[in-house]
């Protein structure tokens, strides 16, 4: 038979083993492991793709987005050069905070479930702003960029 201790100690141990599970994910539970990532093009109604299938027929538009991995947006809109921008997923300030909660608390399973869903980053640029441009003007721009400089004594 088990002793009135044994069992209130077993009921302890099980209700911090659930403690240490639940409670150390502080920027999964604050932040989530998803956020709203913008896109905004002058002029407005490019349509928006990303790697990772999302889609909009036209800017400004808006998807949750999940905060890790990055992806890859690609930006077009008729008689306008399309354009690819890479979004990276970085550890962001609240992140870190989120992971700091975890340490003091000792939750380093809770900072491994943080790390490892994304809460602690943010997607970078957010919101991203494109400005599109006519072959005529990436043509201009890439003429007036400034070109590799000579080799010494090359005139």
């Amino acid at each position: 038979m088990i002793s009135n201790r044994t069992a209130r100690f077993g009921v302890q141990a099980v209700a911090l083993a659930v403690t240490a599970l639940v409670l150390p994910a502080c920027a999964t539970v604050t932040r989530g492991t998803s956020q709203d990532f913008k896109v905004e093009s002058t002029p407005s109604g490019a349509r928006v793709s990303t790697s990772t299938g999302f889609e909009c027929d036209a800017t400004p538009c808006t998807f949750r987005m999940p905060r890790k991995p990055g992806f890859t947006v690609t930006i077009s809109k008729d008689g306008y050069v399309t354009q690819e921008i890479v979004i990276d997923s970085r550890i962001a300030g609240a992140g870190a905070a989120g992971l700091a909660g975890n340490i003091l608390i000792g939750g380093v399973i809770g900072g491994a479930v943080d790390a490892t869903s994304g809460a602690m980053n943010d997607l970078t640029p957010n919101p991203l702003v494109v400005t599109l441009q006519t072959p005529a003007e990436a043509a201009a721009s890439a003429a007036a960029s400034p070109t590799a400089a000579p080799a010494p004594g090359a005139n």
